[in-house]
């Protein structure tokens, strides 16, 4: 079987309909909207994720159909340069939507988390030279914030 593998990791994106333990960046801004309370579960909100636009998701895999590269194994995911903490994401949908973020915290983090991850985007970038990342961390925010404020008014 001539199969690619993609291990996503926070994927995200405008659509994306974030729930309170997976999704965190669309969960985040739907308690912000909704002026809901976030929980964070334990590392003091500075536990680090990467996150990748759908957009970039779709690029990616469209340049892998143009030329696969069977058997290969892609851990697909935003990388260090949008990679964010809990915290920091607060302060950045604070700063878009003008709204302070109201949240709990819990001193029990989630089972099996950890603090800190990002993926590597090189073995990507070297195999696919055409594809890169186009959507930003705050792209990603605004894209989400416009969509949920486009809802909401509908």
């Amino acid at each position: 079987l001539k199969t690619v593998c993609f291990r996503g990791g926070c994927l995200t994106g405008e659509n994306h309909s974030g729930t309170e333990l997976h999704g965190f960046l669309s969960f985040l801004v739907k308690c912000i909207l909704n002026e809901n309370k976030y929980s964070i579960f334990g590392y003091k909100g500075k536990q680090v994720r990467d996150n990748m636009h759908s957009f970039d998701v779709a690029c990616f895999i469209e340049e892998v159909i143009k030329s696969p590269r069977i058997t290969e194994v892609y851990n697909i995911c935003g990388g260090k340069e949008n990679s964010v903490s809990i915290l920091e994401a607060f302060d950045l949908i604070a700063k878009i939507s003008g709204k302070p973020m109201k949240y709990t915290y819990l001193d029990q983090n989630r089972i099996g988390d950890h603090v800190c991850y990002y993926s590597d985007l090189k073995k990507m970038k070297a195999h696919y030279p055409n594809w890169d990342i186009t959507k930003s961390l705050e792209d990603v925010f605004v894209d989400i914030y416009t969509r949920y404020m486009e809802t909401a008014q509908s």
